[in-house]
């Protein structure tokens, strides 16, 4: 049975296969970059994704773009035609 040492959530464990894969995913860090950035700035993960330079993904929802009310209106008596 595999023991897996629990460890500070702010830091990388360098030796876990899985927490190296998850980090270098999105910055999309190859293993000399990342083995270099933990050289210089250590194994915080706020430091790590600092020097990688990733940006927040946030991004506000799409406006979606109704047609005005007249396009509508138009439109209605051609779909119930359609249907008939």
């Amino acid at each position: 049975m595999m023991l897996r040492r629990t460890l500070s959530r702010n830091s990388l464990d360098v030796r876990d296969r899985v927490q190296v894969r998850v980090v270098k995913k999105r910055p999309k860090l190859t293993d000399a970059q990342l083995s270099d950035i933990i050289r210089t700035a250590g194994n915080s993960t706020a430091a790590i994704s600092r020097k990688a330079g990733v940006k927040p993904c946030l991004s506000l929802p799409r406006q979606i773009v109704t047609p005005p009310a007249e396009a509508i209106a138009a439109t209605e008596p051609e779909m119930a035609a359609a249907a008939s």
